[in-house]
């Protein structure tokens, strides 16, 4: 008889917590530019000394996920699985434990997020509680390996109320040798009584050089181009520390958005009509929404840098520049109230679908008049 595969073939769904067609973080095999939360876990787990419960916080893009899904691995790995030539959380390649993680197929692994729907075919705003309730049979099962269960919790400001509550139970009467990782980019909108039953492990931007190699890992892995240096000048300042947002601007054409930004706002006093007309008639249709709200967070970015350049002098030799003929000394609250409507703007137009060409061509006008003074 045929033995049974290690990991039973699955219908492959869409998962809430992938980027497009780049590896799930469960994939990434290296982490960089957090090498200090990489050495919290690994000492806690040599020494016996895991906290029931980590709170992973930090910019979304900064390496939570693929951290999270490391010390899953180095959790649940057999002795024998160890890299005995590694140091920290690694474990073997391609060992069972290293296979059953990048599939979710281990046993004495769960993670809970947004599940996909089927049928209407999209993911929920947040995480229903019924997703938190497959806490109660896991938990009931007996644990291998190690004898540790992990339950990963991605993201965790996504738990709806009921969920958050649901999840609170279990983290008041932890589970022995059971471990919770929690990720949050927005730790202030969880539960309080949350944030204080686990311990926090902050995790900042990551240094232009380290994203520069952790999107190039990815790029890779996905078999698409890397960019090349001088893109790589463009990119790495535009991803603020982040390698998720770095493949958002590769993937959804934001290296070119930003230079159609650049080219209006070097443009005035005087308004490149002709550029922005293109713009808000390419960015209009609902098909278009995610190449809008990425052009819409590249214009909010451009207007931060300009007024911090107004502000303290600082920056960019190209945004001090340009910030002293726009703003100058005098329209800095001009330029500060207008980023701010812009803010509230964009939020009522994604929330109530209002006309985004009108909000892009009312935008423009109003830093044309502002630019004037």
């Amino acid at each position: 008889m045929a033995r049974a595969p290690l990991v039973a073939d699955a219908e492959v769904l869409p998962e809430a917590d992938r980027l497009d067609d780049f590896p799930h973080p469960r994939e990434t095999r290296a982490l960089y530019g957090q090498e200090g939360p990489q050495s919290v876990f690994a000492e806690a787990l040599a020494g016996e000394r895991m906290h029931h419960a980590w709170l992973l916080s930090g910019p979304a893009g900064t390496g939570k996920a693929t951290l999270a899904y490391q010390v899953a691995r180095a959790a649940l790995a057999q002795p024998e699985e160890r890299d005995l030539f590694g140091q920290g959380l690694a474990i073997e390649p391609d060992s069972r434990t290293d296979r059953q993680v990048r599939a979710l197929s281990h046993p004495s692994l769960l993670v809970i997020r947004r599940p996909y729907d089927q049928k209407t075919k999209r993911f929920p705003q947040s995480i229903p509680v019924d997703e938190v309730r497959k806490l109660k049979n896991f938990l009931s099962l007996s644990s291998i390996g190690q004898g540790r269960r992990v339950v990963i919790v991605d993201t965790a400001e996504e738990l709806n109320q009921n969920a958050a509550n649901a999840l609170l139970k279990s983290l008041e009467e932890p589970p022995e040798r059971t471990i919770f990782l929690m990720m949050t980019s927005s730790p202030g909108r969880l539960l309080a009584t949350i944030r204080s039953r686990c311990r926090t492990i902050a995790m900042g931007p990551l240094a232009e050089s380290d994203v520069k190699r952790a999107a190039a890992q990815a790029l890779t892995t996905a078999g698409k181009a890397v960019p090349e240096a001088h893109e790589w000048e463009t990119l790495t300042p535009l991803a603020e520390g982040s390698v998720g947002r770095a493949l958002v601007l590769l993937g959804g054409g934001g290296l070119a958005l930003q230079s159609r930004i650049d080219q209006v706002l070097a443009g005035l006093p005087r308004l490149d009509l002709k550029t922005v007309h293109a713009l808000s008639d390419e960015l209009q249709p609902l098909a278009q929404d995610r190449k809008f709200q990425l052009f819409m967070d590249l214009l909010q970015t451009s207007l931060a840098r300009l007024i911090s350049a107004a502000a303290t002098g600082k920056g960019a030799e190209r945004d001090v520049s340009l910030a002293k003929r726009l703003i100058g000394d005098g329209r800095l609250a001009t330029f500060a109230e207008l980023w701010e409507t812009l803010a509230r703007d964009k939020a009522d137009v994604v929330s109530l679908n209002l006309d985004r060409k009108s909000l892009i061509l009312g935008t423009f006008a109003r830093l044309e008049a502002a630019s004037r003074g």
